[in-house]
């Protein structure tokens, strides 16, 4: 059982079920806590059984009374308030909220007013239009509400990157922590780093194939076994996402890493490549006649059939076989994150908190842009605000220098693009922010004219330096806007304005195909974590990978500028 992820789900379910039934002080506490251990990088049930309910409390965020239920569930798999809030409210939130426009409140009214406990009981009534007449829905509500269950539908059987990274992550080191095992790796859809994963496939280098296939059938998170062989096995986690392990030979593991990497599309074209060639490629190698002349490394692979080796990121057939393949940008080549928020929007991290964690990081300089006033919900700052911000950003950043600590704090804001294109902050302010994120989060379905000139309004403001997550897809969620990106394209590039590539793995906006475009036309982007908890700024690594499927190079993205550069973008 991977104990994080189990935790976090129980947690943040809790936190809607306690929001239900108004106790939203204590519903946050929970939200925290499952925000962190979604991101936590050590096993819980580790850190009990070496330190105990104390080593519980020292997780960020974790107190005497959380720590308690996770020694419950480390201890029972259950966690009995949680099971009284659910008899309590016989509703399954998590499932409701899930469609688009859904949130806790909106499931309770719907509950005391219409006894709608799931998604059917939703459905049905929706397509009865007995929502449309509910205090606070309407017409529009209900058949959004219609149109999210089509997309959820739409979306089943997938997980986000993010969900399948957790569950990889926890099987990998398990495997690699086996003598048996000499060498590991993930391939499929999750080593190509697609938004969605329908499974996960693991490749292994054992000479002792029989041990491991035990150890991996009988892992605590298995829930069901689909087949058991002595060099593939399959199975269900408790998840609910199907896994396949594969036992090859040393000699092969490259090209085996190769073809079941895919894509599909991208093993079409460099088998006829080696067909053109006389030689035979698959999955156990690549031979000239009877003879194996490669397979050990896939740049052994790559390299007997002509090529250099591909990133795993840009395998979809979109001309990474006879195009020159740039050096696309790295993780590694990150100098720092600017859309990140304080808890002076209601985040959970001190700006003094987040900038020791980008010093950690390595940073050379972090960005606090909490949101502005129209987004209430998010307890965004009104022009007063963010200008005693921006006093106490001065003051730590003094801190920094005095203490000769090389990390410098950026003031920006995530202001609100209003329906006519307007900002909800005045000029006045915003010119005296080191940059400003403009973004659309309210009045999502305009139509496509409108949306357009809405956000070219936007990005013709003098002080908007970076537009945040373009496009406004939720992933599994909703689709982008009705938006003409081209137009878009063309006025972020007339502006000298930066769009964002939103890590967040509920996000990845932009899509990879809007990037390509975007590198193709000049238009320079940035890639932001959207962080609200301290946790979220290891999210980079997933917007990193969302720029290279783009064949985004180094000097696309600005943030691997350092300072003095970087500011040289901004207006």
């Amino acid at each position: 059982m991977n104990y994080n992820k189990e935790l976090a789900k129980i947690f943040s379910s809790m936190a809607n079920y306690l929001e239900m039934d108004e106790a939203s002080f204590r519903s946050n506490a929970y939200r925290k806590v499952a925000s962190v251990l979604e991101m936590l990088d050590k096993d819980v049930k580790d850190v009990y059984n070496k330190g105990g309910l104390k080593s519980l409390e020292e997780i960020e965020g974790v107190g005497k009374n959380i720590a308690l239920k996770m020694e419950e569930f480390l201890k029972t798999k259950k966690v009995k308030d949680f099971n009284r809030l659910k008899k309590k409210v016989p509703v399954k939130l998590d499932e409701i909220i899930a469609i688009e426009g859904m949130g806790v409140k909106k499931a309770k009214v719907l509950y005391e007013k219409l006894k709608i406990k799931n998604v059917k009981d939703l459905e049905k009534a929706a397509k009865k239009h007995k929502i449309a007449s509910l205090e606070g829905f309407g017409e529009k509500t209900e058949k959004n509400i219609l149109e999210g269950i089509v997309f959820l539908k739409r979306s089943s059987g997938r997980f986000l990157l993010g969900e399948a990274t957790f569950i990889t992550k926890d099987i990998l080191r398990k495997l690699e922590n086996l003598k048996e095992v000499e060498k590991v790796n993930v391939a499929g859809s999750f080593r190509r780093r697609k938004e969605t994963i329908g499974d996960i496939d693991v490749l292994v280098v054992s000479k002792k194939p029989e041990k491991v296939m035990d150890f991996f059938v009988g892992m605590d998170n298995v829930a069901k076994v689909w087949g058991k062989g002595s060099t593939k096995s399959s199975i269900r986690t408790e998840e609910g996402i199907d896994v396949d392990l594969r036992v090859v030979s040393a000699k092969s593991f490259g090209s085996a890493l190769q073809y079941f990497t895919g894509s599909k599309e991208h093993n079409i074209v460099t088998r006829r490549i080696a067909i053109d060639k006389g030689l035979k490629l698959n999955e156990y190698g690549v031979f000239r006649g009877n003879k194996m002349i490669a397979g050990r490394t896939e740049e052994d692979v790559y390299r007997a059939i002509g090529l250099n080796w591909i990133p795993p990121e840009i395998r979809e057939n979109q001309g990474e076989v006879v195009k020159k393949i740039p050096k696309i940008v790295e993780l590694g080549d990150i100098k720092g994150d600017l859309h990140c928020h304080s808890d002076w929007d209601g985040g959970d991290n001190s700006i003094s908190v987040i900038a020791r964690r980008a010093i950690e990081k390595g940073y050379e300089y972090i960005g606090i842009s909490d949101h502005t006033q129209f987004l209430k919900i998010e307890n965004g700052l009104n022009e007063k605000e963010l200008l005693d911000q921006k006093k106490e950003i001065e003051k730590l950043n003094k801190g920094l220098k005095i203490k000769n600590l090389k990390l410098k704090i950026l003031h920006g804001c995530e202001s609100n693009i209003l329906p006519d294109g307007s900002i909800d902050i005045s000029d006045d302010v915003l010119k005296q922010m080191d940059y400003v994120i403009a973004g659309v989060h309210s009045s999502l379905k305009m139509k496509e004219k409108e949306m357009t000139k809405r956000i070219i309004t936007a990005i013709k403001n003098p002080n908007v330096d970076i537009i945040a997550h373009p496009t406004g897809r939720i992933l599994q969620k909703r689709d982008e806007y009705d938006v003409d990106f081209d137009q878009i394209l063309k006025a972020a590039k007339e502006n000298n304005v930066i769009l964002e590539i939103n890590s967040s793995p509920h996000r990845l906006d932009l899509k990879d195909s809007n990037i390509r475009k975007a590198k193709k036309m000049g238009v320079k982007m940035i890639i932001g974590t959207d962080a609200h908890h301290l946790p979220q700024l290891d999210l980079m690594e997933f917007g990193v990978s969302q720029a290279r499927r783009g064949w985004a190079e180094k000097k696309d993205i600005i943030n691997t500028q350092p300072l003095d550069k970087l500011l040289k973008y901004f207006k």
